[in-house]
């Protein structure tokens, strides 16, 4: 049995042996990416542009609010009845608002990061066939353990054809 394993070793391809693995930290990557830095900076104009009209209605509703808390004593029972409703509409297109711009910010956040995330995984590709690597792990997705002395650290090299500088911090 051992001639046999001994004979099979001597025969397999020395590429068996020297197989490469790398490791990547996708997250750490991505932040230092200008297309991370652009959908960041566009989000928070979004983001702003959302909360003003949000704020807008709900200024209306806390006007209209009180100008009929203050006149509700002294106003007939249809025009209470149809300022009351003013409000609950007010109030209705607020909450639906509300809804509708968290979905519509989501969907815009999840457009602008796929640019991002579509971009940083092409460009991983590049760098695993290019270095001719068996595997690159992404350490950022939780992987337990990875040997650091077995793996190589691609970082540098898709930073490099990104053309993020080394020392890049991460947009927080």
């Amino acid at each position: 049995m051992k001639k046999i394993l001994v004979l099979f070793l001597m025969m397999a391809p020395l590429s068996l042996f020297a197989q490469k693995f790398g490791y990547v930290n996708s997250v750490e990557i991505a932040q230092v990416m200008p297309e991370y830095t652009k959908a960041i900076s566009e989000l928070k104009v979004l983001e702003k542009q959302y909360s003003d009209e949000l704020k807008h209605i709900a200024d209306e509703f806390e006007k209209k609010r009180n100008e009929l808390e203050q006149a509700k004593d002294s106003l007939p029972e249809s025009i209470l009845q149809r300022r009351v409703a003013e409000l609950e509409d007010i109030y209705t297109r607020m909450e639906q608002y509300r809804q509708t711009s968290a979905q519509s910010f989501e969907q815009a956040r999840e457009t602008k990061f796929a640019v991002v995330k579509d971009k940083l995984q092409k460009t991983i590709q590049e760098v695993g066939r290019e270095g001719s690597y068996v595997c690159i792990f992404d350490i950022a997705s939780g992987i337990p353990y990875i040997s650091e002395t077995l793996c190589d650290d691609v970082n540098a090299k898709v930073r490099t054809k990104l053309g993020i500088p080394a020392t890049a911090a991460p947009v927080k």
